[in-house]
Order: C-alpha cells, then structure tokens, then sequence
C-alpha cells in the first residue's frame, strides 16, 4: 500500500498487515497536525521511504521523533527511538484502507473544543484573547476570542496534510499578532496557501485564494470557546 504528501515530496509504501487506527489527543499530536492524528503502524521490515526529498524531521521528545514534508507540511510519520516500528498517518494512504479506528488515546488531552468520542461538549465560555503557536515554540501569536464554531474538513487534501481530517475556524489575519514568526508557505492545487512551522511541521493556518482565513484548531491553547 503507498502513501504519500500533498506535494508529492515524501512517499512510502507499507506491507500488511497494518495495525489499525490508534488516534492520540495529546499535545504533541494536536499541535503538529492542526486537530488530533491518526496512525496505523507497521514493524520497520515493513516501511519503505520511496521518496524522500521533502521528508524532515522533529525531535519532539526524548523518546520519539515527527516526520513531516518540508515542501507541504504534511504531518506523516512518528517513530519511537529504539523501537523496530514506525507509525504513519492514516491521511497520508492512497486508496481504500479497510482500517478501523481501534482506540482514543491521551484523551484527557484533547482540547476543549470537541471531545473525543460522544457529542460535542457545551461551548467552554468566551475566551476573550487566544494564544495560539506551534511546537517547538518558533510560531507564537494571539488573537481575539472566544474561538467560536469550528469546522471539520476530510477533503483529500485536509486528510493529506492533517494525517486525519483538519479542524479550523474563521479569523481575520490582521488579527493575529506575533510575537515569533517562522512560517513556510505551501500553494495548494486550488490556488490557497497553507501556512506551517518549516522546523516541526506544525498546522497553522490556512489562506484561501478568495481572500478567507481560518486558523488550526490544534495550534491553539485552552481555554478557546470553541465547538466542534
């Protein structure tokens, strides 16, 4: 089975048989995939890296490390150090899967805006100012709150980048006010541009070609106001 970024910068192929779906809603994963990620896995005798002109990597703790493309910011890969596997988004595959999702993990991680599994949770107040940034810290910015009503998209290209679907609300970019900028910017088939962290791969934002903003619901710390 193959996978790949938006771009085309990074492909994989893995042999079943593949694990299912575990989803995480810790804050690493939040953080880098714009919502929560989803991944399969397989043994490492399994995974083979086809392409991998785009493919950099994160040190996102000491026990594991992030593999994103540097070309889309497509969040793809997380592999635990010494450890004879390698997880990969479920988003990045080609074609139908047959995978299910197995489990919710870290959930009492997941933000506020969505619960894990169940119905959306009561509206969480109004946030009057949201902090929002990436992972390793080069991208912060405010913005006014509350986050209000959050959209979920499983477009092809939402699940490529994201590794699962992307979760993101409406703002004004004249609104975000930096305090630290490292942004990379991706042009999409469709003429907008999708905005991420070039060092940890980290969703931010994404600029439509008629002019809307929405911002990454994961790139955002509680408390937001928010609901899914």
């Amino acid at each position: 089975m193959r996978g790949a970024c938006l771009c085309g910068a990074v492909v994989f192929e893995v042999d079943p048989p593949l694990r299912d779906v575990v989803a995480c809603h810790c804050r690493q994963c939040r953080k880098t995939s714009g919502h929560y990620w989803a991944a399969s896995a397989v043994p490492l005798a399994q995974f083979r890296l086809i392409r991998a002109q785009g493919l950099r990597w994160f040190r996102s703790s000491d026990s594991a490390s992030r593999g994103f493309c540097v070309g889309c910011g497509a969040s793809l890969f997380w592999q635990p150090h010494g450890r004879d596997q390698m997880s990969f988004a479920a988003g990045a595959l080609d074609g139908p899967t047959g995978l299910k999702t197995l489990a919710h993990i870290l959930t009492e991680f997941a933000g506020d805006y969505y619960r894990a599994e169940g119905p959306p949770p009561d509206p969480s107040g109004r946030a009057a100012q949201l902090q929002g940034g990436c992972l390793c810290g080069a991208n912060r910015f405010t913005l006014p709150g509350p986050m209000g009503e959050v959209g979920a998209c499983h477009c092809t290209q939402c699940r490529k980048l994201s590794g699962h679907y992307s979760a993101s609300f409406d703002a004004a970019e004249s609104d975000l006010a930096w305090s630290a900028r490292h942004l990379a910017e991706y042009v999409t088939p469709g003429g907008g541009r999708r905005g991420f962290c070039p060092d940890c791969g980290s969703s931010l934002f994404f600029r439509a070609a008629d002019g809307g903003f929405s911002v990454e619901a994961g790139c955002i710390d509680s408390p937001t106001g928010g609901q899914l």
